[in-house]
């Protein structure tokens, strides 16, 4: 074989061999962070080509593709029209991005699913392609058998606070699926109030709540009804993308104000955005600690740069970028609020920017009092633009440094494609790695069942404990 993914890929002592193989590698996977679509689940969607499996959708291996020079009319314009020429840009976009995560999680799903161990590269394209077609055919490849396969026992999506959830419903019905799928509840489009269509998303929002919404106090008890009506459906989790961590305290007289302007489409400066925002969020948190959710928030990102492919694409199609550090005032301030209000919720906070690990970490180590058995509040797992192998180990070794390392919960996927699984085997392989070189370099007492069960603990028991999965 021609591969250089063996059952040792990555796993360099003989004390990081041991804890993936004994303890990392046999433990389900949660996923409580993704964009795979639950309609796609309830109708076990099988795929045609390969194309559509890996590639549509996959922001990561889009940008490379642009990167190395593939032109947008051979990328998005031929998904449909011509598949394989698309899969021919990325077998010969793939070998130019050696060092890039993506490389090793495209041999790492080529692998797991497909069976190939060929160089992934223009020369064997055609080969790989028919292949992984004729595979497609077969009936375990549908996208609940792929689920089933990866070991995954936990799915929480990514919901708009207006959707119905038939979906959701539909799949909790189901006795034999192998696997639970949840919403996940994400109120983003009423923290963006200055974008265009605020208004109509309002009255739909006022609709399916049954609250006419016209003062900053109807919003709040629309949002009200909203997170009641997702933990019927099982939520436990919700999710928060900021451009930067804010807080901007208001009264509600200019809570009033600033949401008049937003329904009318007045454009409101940073500072009533601010203040808008941090009402919402202190709202959302009261909320979340009653029904004991877990609230995450992403910020330190800049999205969208392209206004030239965001005109020809939309949202979220692979032009986002890192955004610089901000006050970390902000975020005590922030945290500060909700804990004097008693509405602390258990809190994940990711920055797309490494640098802020330290910052989460510390902030995040003066709101622990009165946790449950894992740390209330948590540096997120290495996200977007970090989650390759040295953004791993710096996340790992930062949480390591100045706090509990045995607390964390663990990987995610935040993917949209249903062959991302392995990202937790890349993540396991690096954190077992990471901790053998401890115990070969004598840094850590060689209590290998005690590290092994801290292993299973941060790829799996840790999630279920602090989510509260049954």
């Amino acid at each position: 074989m021609d591969t250089f993914i063996d059952e040792n890929f990555l796993l360099n002592t003989e004390a990081s061999r041991r804890l993936y193989h004994d303890y990392a590698e046999k433990m389900p996977i949660i996923d409580y962070h993704c964009h795979i679509k639950p309609e796609e689940i309830l109708e076990d969607k099988t795929f045609d080509n390969i194309t559509d499996l890996w590639l549509k959708g996959d922001h990561y291996k889009l940008r490379l593709m642009r990167a190395c020079g593939i032109p947008e009319s051979e990328l998005t314009g031929l998904m449909e029209k011509d598949p394989y020429k698309v899969f021919c840009g990325f077998m010969e976009t793939l070998p130019k991005c050696i060092g890039n995560p993506v490389y090793h999680w495209s041999y790492l799903e080529m692998k797991r699913y497909f069976g190939i161990e060929k160089h992934l590269c223009l020369k064997n394209a055609r080969e790989i392609y028919d292949a992984c077609n004729e595979r497609l055919k077969d009936p375990d490849m549908s996208v609940r058998n792929i689920i089933r396969k990866s070991q995954v026992k936990i799915i929480c999506t990514t919901d708009d606070p207006c959707d119905d959830l038939s979906v959701h419903k539909a799949l909790s019905q189901e006795k034999d699926l192998g696997f639970n799928v949840y919403p996940a509840f994400r109120p983003d489009t009423i923290l963006f109030f200055n974008r265009p269509g605020f208004a109509s998303y309002i009255e739909k929002l006022a609709t399916v709540s049954g609250i006419q919404i016209t003062h900053f106090d109807d919003l709040c008890q629309a949002l009200t009804k909203r997170v009641e009506y997702f933990h019927q459906f099982g939520c436990k989790v919700s999710d928060h993308a900021l451009d930067y961590a804010i807080y901007e305290e208001a009264t509600p007289e200019q809570l009033d104000v600033i949401f008049t302007k937003a329904l009318g489409g007045v454009p409101c400066n940073a500072v009533e955005s601010a203040q808008l925002r941090t009402a919402v969020l202190l709202h959302l948190a009261q909320l979340y600690k009653k029904y004991d959710w877990v609230m995450q928030v992403h910020f330190g990102c800049l999205r969208n740069n392209s206004e030239k492919m965001h005109d020809q694409l939309g949202n979220d199609c692979g032009f986002d970028c890192v955004g610089e550090s901000k006050d970390t005032g902000k975020i005590v301030a922030l945290l500060n609020a909700f804990e004097r209000a008693d509405t602390l919720p258990k809190l994940v906070l990711y920055s797309l920017n490494h640098c802020d690990n330290t910052v989460i970490e510390t902030v995040a180590g003066s709101f622990q009092t009165n946790s449950p058995s894992l740390a209330r509040v948590q540096l997120g797992a290495a996200w977007w633009f970090n989650d390759h192998k040295m953004g791993m180990e710096e996340q790992l070794t930062d949480l390591a440094n100045l706090g509990a390392l045995g607390t964390f919960i663990g990987m995610l996927t935040d993917s949209r494609s249903f062959l991302s699984y392995t990202r937790h085997e890349y993540f396991r392989r690096i954190l077992c790695n990471l901790l053998g070189s401890w115990i070969e370099n004598k840094e850590v007492y060689p209590d290998s069942e005690g590290i092994g069960t801290l292993v299973e603990d941060i790829s799996y028991n840790n999630a279920v404990k602090y989510f509260q999965f049954s």
